[in-house]
């Protein structure tokens, strides 16, 4: 091992334990549903309940809580607009400013909203809104510090990608181990003062087991990170001195593949160029329609299983457990989508460099965005259809999909565009991804209102709004079809790396 570099136990050490970090704290929105039942339970907005003039089986009045269900749904409807809108000024301020001033902003966020819902009271319900949107982007930031974990590992980059962003679905359990808890005595200010005291933890991984600024790909063979790295803090200065004029440090444009010394650097790409690309217009329309429907789906789950219920709590609570603990699962789905978009790196084949390597990336990603609408077109049929026992295989369904989704759509721009702009390209597709999500609300209210709380034709309308994902694996697919020609053509690979390609070829 060369001196100097992070060893594999470091490295091992900062994998699992952002794995912990991603899965423990970072999409705790997702597990809105089990939070409902418990903020239910405590009469928070309770006052939006009215009067039905219709006595039950025991004489007392009935109530119609759809307006509370509708406050209910506007909180997860801001916190989820927030947790994607949210995400591309934190890019910028990730891909500017590094990893420690990123995740030292989410640690506030994260802290502050804990603490919000610690200290809300029925009273105070409108605490909520605040509180899930800073839980919300600073769990987002703190996931996209964490995907640059994946460098670490050379050709296991898309599994760990992936991995983790199964680790952020799985994350949304938290909320289903709030509610047993809840149900066994436990205060809910005493399970969110916990929750803030965990930022201690998530301070001294951000001194200790993460890079001042990035983590650069391909890896440097001396490449360290963290305060304890020998020499790092103490002779950074005489390194910065030591080095070739122009060269950068090792963690000063760590995300940017370095040319050979002596050969020409390839073409940068402007980013506004990546933005306006074709390839990423039809990303952000894949990306959009399949979270629209998880949206809706997590976000009118509790409302929907009462009405399929009958009302009946009991059976309620058991298929909200069940949906929280399918959660769990997250974690373990994702990576199989890490394993079809890296299987042409396994084997005994050498792996391809330069344009041909990132060309066979490229083509590896079409079957990953196949896969994902497919299995988001079978979720969302599988929600259309009003029978309650079908729900367990909707869980299981929306759990694969979303695990492959936001694995996939971390994994796509990481292959597909220059990786020095890969906080600003996908906070941007999240942030456009938010505007479409905001439609939740109106949807919600024509649910609410003149569908009488049946949801089957809007269901069967999102079911011809997901087949819209399918254009982005036909779009990729055709440029694969095209650089291969252009390759052939030239008989001879370009010596660029991964991610690197002209201005014209990115916006056709």
């Amino acid at each position: 091992m060369a001196g100097g570099s992070a060893g594999l136990p470091k490295r091992l050490g900062t994998l699992l334990s952002g794995l912990l970090e991603c899965g423990a704290f970072c999409g705790l929105i997702f597990g809105w549903a089990s939070l409902v039942f418990v903020l239910k339970d405590l009469q928070y907005f309770k006052e939006w309940c009215q009067p039905t003039g219709v006595p039950d089986l025991n004489g007392t009045e009935m109530l119609d809580c759809s307006r509370q269900d509708e406050q209910f749904s506007l909180v997860f409807t801001i916190g989820s607009f927030m947790n994607n809108f949210m995400t591309f000024p934190m890019g910028f301020i990730f891909d500017r400013f590094g990893t420690t001033v990123a995740r030292l902003i989410a640690i506030s966020l994260y802290t502050g909203g804990t603490l919000l819902v610690a200290f809300s009271t029925p009273g105070l319900a409108v605490l909520l809104f605040p509180a899930m949107s800073m839980l919300s982007v600073g769990g987002i930031l703190l996931i996209l510090t964490n995907m640059q974990v994946g460098n670490l590992f050379g050709k296991y980059r898309s599994i760990i990608i992936t991995l983790y962003n199964g680790a952020f679905d799985s994350s949304s359990a938290i909320f289903l181990i709030i509610k047993v808890l809840y149900g066994h005595g436990l205060s809910l200010r005493t399970m969110f003062l916990f929750m803030a005291a965990c930022s201690a933890w998530h301070l001294l991984r951000t001194l200790f087991l993460m890079p001042r600024t990035r983590i650069p790909y391909p890896l440097p063979p001396t490449y360290n990170y963290g305060l304890r790295c020998p020499g790092r803090s103490r002779s950074y200065r005489t390194y910065e001195e030591k080095r070739a004029p122009g060269e950068a440090g090792p963690e000063e444009t760590p995300l940017e593949p370095v040319a050979p010394r002596g050969d020409a650097a390839p073409p940068a790409v402007p980013f506004a160029a990546c933005a306006r690309s074709a390839r990423f217009a039809w990303h952000v329309a894949w990306l959009s329609v399949l979270q629209l429907r998880h949206y809706l789906f997590i976000g009118t789950l509790n409302p929907q299983l009462q009405r399929l219920a009958h009302g009946d709590a009991g059976l309620v609570s058991t298929y909200t457990n069940a949906f929280a603990f399918t959660q769990l699962c997250g974690v373990l789905c994702a990576p199989w989508n890490g394993l079809i978009l890296d299987r042409h790196k396994r084997g005994k084949a050498p792996h391809r460099h330069g344009a041909l390597g990132a060309l066979a990336d490229l083509q590896a990603s079409v079957l990953s965005l196949v896969v994902t609408v497919v299995l988001g077109l079978l979720f969302s049929i599988a929600a259309a259809i009003p029978m309650l026992p079908v729900q367990f295989g909707t869980f299981v369904l929306q759990v694969l999909s979303r695990s492959f989704l936001y694995g996939g759509n971390a994994a796509f721009l990481a292959i597909a565009f220059p990786p020095q702009h890969f906080g600003k390209l996908y906070g941007l597709a999240m942030a456009l991804s938010a505007l479409v999500a905001l439609l939740q609300y109106p949807i919600v209210a024509l649910v609410q209102g003149p569908l009488q709380g049946d949801p089957f034709y809007v269901n069967l309308g999102l079911i011809a709004v997901v087949l819209v994902a399918f254009f982005s694996p036909v779009v990729v697919a055709r440029e694969c079809r095209r650089q291969a020609k252009e390759l052939g053509a030239a008989g001879t690979p370009l010596a660029a790396p991964p991610g690197t390609e002209t201005p014209d070829k990115a916006t056709h």
